[in-house]
């Protein structure tokens, strides 16, 4: 079982992640501003950066050394140290040096910041970049400092040979001396050991004088090249930097990022279900039908121009007929979270033109006495009602007051409404018997009764009717309520004792920014006539009153019961 559900956690996590990026595309203008902030961005960079230009000049570093062709000769360039020799060639002395060439006005330091040295990895090369406004002053500039570092390197080398040198005379002067000194005391000494010492001490002497000639000569024969230009410095064909495409193309990909991080914290922070998950996970029940995007039009889908929302309503009407739960008991509340309730109207008379149409004796129950207003958007129909909604009996305040009138559903067929009326005590009206016994009979075989509620967050009519009709529809729109709402609805009919089967989402037209204003037609530059008084047009004659078949022979009926079911009967008629 564990390695089941791993399996279909696996299976959900690419259809969460679609929805996930649903979701975020419903910001789009958040992204997209946030991409044309970018673009503006990048603009403003390209447009204020000034154009710097960079040329590169490279040197090779070598030792001295008296022979060249050597075998020692590489044994030498590797006793350099390319780290000081780079620290050197960024050193304040080079860069005065450059600067005497350079004719600079900034100073040493303007010069250091204009100048890059670095050196490729296992070479003894030093490669000098220089950055100027003007491709010329680059390329100079780096040709400049890498010589002024080639100079003050040979100078570094001869200033220490002559030291050298003249330590080496130093030494020199003195031994020459002595050996003099030894050579006057041979010609006068006429004993032949002391002859002899003296003989041998100016050899030593000899040997010392040879050594450091040897040295000095050594010294003066090095070669004190201190290196080879092996890239010289050329003008830049094109400015160093980004450059405007590139610039807007990261602007664009940074403010597309920053939007979409923008919209996903707008997301984590909305309060509203804004998909069909959040509805489905909210109410812990399916989501049977999502009704299309459709212009605002008559109440019943069969007399609309578009024929995709009255296939919807069935597809619910389907998914209801064969959900077990709406089977064994046949009583469907629908209710909206909050608003005006006009979905919840719509989708109450289309599924019982749906369930009329499939042949089943349908019952709707206007349960809102705030606000009743049903029955007038209706059209009436001639027939006679179903045996088990002919209850005349009144409840508490006159609702429901017997009254069972046959709907026109087009094609559909017809199904009976007990429209609604307003009462003094609501509560009292919904809780009364004659409302129980009118709902208990769609036990009655092929029978359905649907109850249409206020506002179940808005007032508490809806609750009241939850214990006795068990499953509860929802009609919301994501965009307009909250998933705390969700929660709570679906608690609070979980408290009532009944269950949400499921809920139908809808999409409320948004009014738009700017009303397009109509267009005159043009005025025809003639002279105007004089208008005619108009025809009045002759009164049609009155119809007579409408009389129930029902109640015609009772002479008991008052006279307000008989007037109430006139009026509702003229407003059908209309």
């Amino acid at each position: 079982m564990s390695d089941q559900l791993r399996a279909t956690a696996g299976n959900d996590e690419p259809d969460l992640l679609r929805d996930q990026f649903r979701q975020l595309l419903r910001y789009r203008a958040m992204i997209g501003a946030g991409a044309l902030l970018g673009l503006l961005g990048g603009a403003w960079f390209a447009a204020t950066g000034v154009d710097s230009y960079v040329a590169t000049s490279e040197v090779l570093l070598r030792s001295p050394t008296v022979d060249p062709f050597a075998s020692g000769g590489t044994a030498a360039d590797k006793q350099i140290n390319i780290g000081s020799e780079r620290q050197t060639a960024a050193s304040n002395s080079v860069a005065a040096r450059a600067a005497k060439k350079l004719g600079s006005n900034g100073g040493v330091s303007d010069l250091q910041n204009h100048l890059q040295v670095t050196n490729p990895s296992n070479t003894l090369v030093l490669r000098f970049a220089y950055t100027a406004n003007s491709p010329k002053a680059a390329a100079r500039g780096a040709t400049v400092f890498s010589q002024a570092y080639l100079d003050s390197r040979q100078d570094q080398t001869k200033t220490l040979i002559k030291n050298m040198v003249a330590g080496y005379k130093g030494q020199l002067n003195p031994l020459a001396k002595q050996r003099q000194e030894l050579l006057d005391q041979v010609k006068t000494i006429q004993d032949d050991t002391a002859k002899s010492t003296v003989l041998s001490n100016q050899a030593n002497l000899l040997s010392q004088i040879a050594t450091l000639k040897s040295n000095i000569s050594q010294l003066e024969a090095l070669d004190t090249t201190p290196g080879y230009v092996i890239r010289t410095a050329t003008p830049p064909a094109a400015p160093e930097g980004l450059g405007l495409p590139l610039l807007l193309a990261l602007g664009a990909g940074l403010g597309l990022s920053l939007g979409l991080l923008a919209a996903w914290v707008r997301l984590i922070f909305d309060p509203s279900a804004r998909s069909e998950s959040d509805v489905a996970r909210a109410l812990r029940a399916p989501v049977l039908g999502t009704l299309p995007r459709v212009r605002p039009g008559p109440l019943l889908a069969a007399d609309h121009a578009d024929v995709r929302l009255a296939e919807e309503y069935r597809s619910v009407a389907f998914r209801l007929a064969y959900d077990q739960r709406f089977a064994d008991r046949r009583r469907l509340l629908v209710v909206a979270p909050r608003g005006s309730g006009e979905a919840a109207a719509a989708a109450a008379v289309n599924l019982a033109a749906s369930f009329a149409e499939t042949g089943i004796e349908t019952l709707l129950i206007e349960a809102d006495l705030r606000s009743p207003g049903l029955s007038a958007r209706l059209r009436a129909a001639d027939g006679t009602r179903p045996g088990w909604a002919r209850s005349a009996e009144l409840g508490e305040g006159g609702w429901p007051a017997g009254l069972q009138v046959p709907v026109d559903a087009g094609e559909s067929g017809t199904f009976d409404l007990v429209p609604g009326r307003r009462v003094r005590n609501v509560a009292r009206s919904l809780t009364s018997p004659a409302v129980t016994r009118l709902i208990a009979e769609a036990d009655a075989p092929n029978s359905t009764v649907i109850v249409l509620a206020p506002p179940v967050l808005a007032y508490a009519d809806a609750l009241a009717l939850v214990d006795r009709v068990d499953g509860v529809l929802i009609v919301c729109d994501p965009r307009e309520v909250h998933r705390a709402d969700l929660d709570r609805i679906r608690e609070l009919i979980a408290g009532a004792g009944g269950s949400v089967l499921g809920s139908v989402i809808h999409h409320t037209p948004r009014k738009p920014l700017f009303r397009r204003l109509p267009r005159r037609a043009p005025v025809p530059r003639t002279v105007a006539a004089p208008v005619p008084a108009p025809v009045q047009p002759e009164p049609a004659p009155e119809e007579p009153e409408a009389t129930d078949s029902r109640n015609s022979g009772d002479s008991a009926e008052s006279p307000e019961t008989t007037l109430t079911l006139h009026t509702v009967r003229s407003g059908l008629t209309r």
